[in-house]
Order: C-alpha cells, then sequence, then structure tokens
C-alpha cells in the first residue's frame, strides 16, 4: 500500500505527497473549470499516468527481453466531455518505440501497453486509442 498526503492550498491548488518517497507536485484546476491551469489538474495526472504505466511495463519487458527502449516517447491527448458530468471522453496516445515494426517482440510490447494497471483502472466508458509509430 502507498499513502499520498494532499493538502489543499485554496485557489484551486493542491499539493501532494507520495509517502514511500517524499517526491512531491502540485494541481490546479484547469482554466476551463475555474482554475488559472498553473499544474496538472487532475484529470491531467491520469492522462499522465495512463502513458508512463505504458511506458514502464513495456520497459519491463523490454528489460526481459534484452530490448533497447531508450528514446521512446508517448504524447497522451486528453478530451473531456462536453456534457455533464464532467469527465475524460477520450485519451489519445502516440507511442513511439525505437524498435523496429518488425520486432518478433512486438506483439508482446503491445500486449503490456494495453495491459497496464492503469489502462485496466480505467472506466470502461473512457476511448482509449493507441497510435503506434515503430523505427525502420
Amino acid at each position: 500500500m502507498v499513502t499520498i498526503d494532499l493538502d489543499y492550498e485554496g485557489g484551486l491548488h493542491c499539493a501532494a505527497k507520495h509517502g514511500p518517497s517524499g517526491s512531491t507536485l502540485t494541481t490546479d484546476a484547469p482554466v476551463d473549470n475555474n482554475g488559472r491551469g498553473e499544474a496538472f489538474s487532475p484529470t491531467d495526472l491520469v492522462a499522465t499516468a495512463l502513458g508512463a504505466c505504458m511506458m514502464t511495463v513495456m520497459g519491463i519487458v523490454a528489460e526481459r527481453k534484452e530490448i533497447d527502449m531508450k528514446g521512446a516517447k508517448v504524447t497522451v491527448r486528453k478530451h473531456m466531455s462536453a456534457d455533464t458530468p464532467r469527465r475524460i471522453s477520450k485519451l489519445e496516445l502516440d507511442l513511439t518505440l525505437p524498435v523496429a515494426a518488425d520486432h518478433p517482440e512486438r506483439p508482446m510490447l503491445e500486449a503490456a501497453a494495453k495491459g497496464c494497471p492503469v489502462h485496466h483502472s480505467l472506466h470502461p466508458e473512457i476511448e482509449v486509442v493507441m497510435n503506434w509509430t515503430w523505427a525502420g
């Protein structure tokens, strides 16, 4: 179990502290929802978590298979619903990997990304689109 302590600082800002490491981050409400957009919004963190989780799990698989993933990149585009309740409606990910498209472990890397814990934790109504770009 991991503990994360959060303090509301006012002005729609929160400060979070990661118990095990002591690392901190701040959040702000987005401009389109009464905030100043000065930091990640809570829903931005969900989008960030998905991209980071996919890359981390692919990295774990790649290390086991001795595949060099250094330089891999992901861009996540978060779409919010136009109706209520306000929610994430779609997450689009552009995954760029320094691995050849015909690499024999490509299916395993893709399965690792799709099987990451954050992806499995998202509500099924959130559309997740993965656009893959492979080296070579």
